[in-house]
């Protein structure tokens, strides 16, 4: 049977099949730790479920507008208003089946074949891939190590050709943690500018943020680097609701029209009770979200030190999310594995230990570990990883 080119050119997700093969091992009974997904460990505030279910009892169990409930879309702008100090009109909003499926339906919109957009390494892992299923071409730009595997403005600009159509910035980032100061954005948009690229500023961990460190929005550094941005959030991240699949974007009128046109025709709407629990976590508050963010960064704070004690590991502390994204170059040498890949293999198989390997994120010598598990379980991952390399 002959499949589509889109589908044939798709890279499957490593996050997900390191996921799956850790599973596979748990169910056979090994004693495996999961360092692979990304997701927080604390189940969605009460307050959220039961808002959810009160929804359902109360009968809203039907379809809403393809773009969202108005009510939704009208707490998303007063979200943006007092967290980020952006004025967004609810035409300007469309919520999406989440952040994930914005993302795509953005490219599915705004690209025409072999249009390019800029992604810079290390990405999150569903860049390219969603790109080219939009006919699109990926261009990769190298976020530097010794710059925090950031893209400068110079290399931006390097990269621009006459297909350019966008530019993909992810502040706080997946996988790296690293997050771009105002001065940087400002360097950035002032490229995006004068080259007219729109801009897709991924801000899906914008509360998940350490040592002080303040989220800015390239949104928020002029009004016209905001009519060429498209900003996507959501609250799987900041509210632990990955499985409930609520993301949103926010941007010029005429692009989200056309978004909520090709919703209308793909997904409908999402989830109604979903809706309804993103609209409680945007107008209610028990401190979960801060009681979240704290412990991640408690761990992150525990961890950090050790793991670059390990032999043969380097890793820049993050500023943000919940990714520690060590390179492992030398460990892997080390250990004579012909690639981190290999490595990372069996380091599952005979640490039973579950990490994503850096390939996926266009950065080879890495391995991406998330910290959204409890604290004992990161230490004895740490302590399988070190017995490992020094065995």
């Amino acid at each position: 049977m002959r499949f589509s080119p889109r589908v044939e050119s798709i890279t499957p997700s490593s996050t997900l099949a390191i996921t799956a093969k850790a599973k596979e091992l748990k169910a056979q009974g090994h004693d495996v730790i999961g360092l692979g997904a990304g997701e927080p460990d604390f189940n969605t505030p009460q307050y959220i479920i039961e808002a959810s279910y009160r929804s359902m009892m109360e009968g809203h169990t039907k379809y809403t507008p393809a773009a969202g409930m108005p009510q939704l879309k009208q707490a998303i702008c007063d979200k943006f208003k007092q967290d980020n100090g952006l004025d967004y009109s609810p035409e300007e909003i469309i919520v999406s089946t989440g952040a994930k499926h914005a993302l795509s339906s953005i490219f599915l919109t705004i690209l025409e074949e072999d249009d390019e957009v800029l992604i810079i390494t290390p990405y999150w892992v569903s860049y390219p891939e969603q790109v080219k299923i939009a006919g699109g071409k990926p261009v990769f730009i190298e976020g530097r190590e010794e710059n925090e595997f950031k893209a400068t403005a110079d290399q931006l600009e390097e990269a621009v050709t006459a297909r350019t159509k966008a530019v993909i910035i992810n502040s706080p980032s997946n996988p790296t943690g690293m997050t771009y100061s105002r001065e940087e954005l400002e360097q950035l948009g002032n490229v995006c500018l004068k080259n007219n690229l729109l801009i897709i500023s991924d801000e899906i961990y914008e509360k998940l943020l350490y040592d002080g460190s303040e989220h800015v929005s390239i949104a928020q550094i002029s009004p016209e680097l905001k009519e060429q941005t498209l900003l996507v959030n959501g609250v799987s991240k900041s509210h632990s609701m990955t499985g409930w699949r609520i993301g949103y974007t926010a941007g010029n009128k005429e692009i989200i029209k056309k978004m909520s046109n090709l919703a209308s025709h793909t997904t409908s709407n999402p989830a109604v009770m979903a809706q309804y629990g993103a609209l409680a976590a945007y107008t209610e508050d028990d401190g979960s979200v801060e009681t979240m963010r704290s412990a991640f960064e408690e761990r992150l704070n525990a961890v950090i030190d050790r793991l670059n004690a390990i032999p043969g590991f380097s890793c820049q502390k993050p500023k943000g999310a919940f990714y520690l994204f060590p390179n492992v170059k030398e460990a892997v040498k080390r250990g004579g594995y012909a690639s981190t890949d290999d490595w990372v293999a069996a380091l599952l198989e005979e640490a039973k230990v579950a990490v994503v390997p850096g390939s996926g994120f266009g950065a080879p010598d890495n391995i991406r570990l998330s910290y959204a598990t409890s604290l004992d379980l990161l230490e004895e991952a740490l302590t399988r990883i070190e017995a490992f390399v020094q065995s």
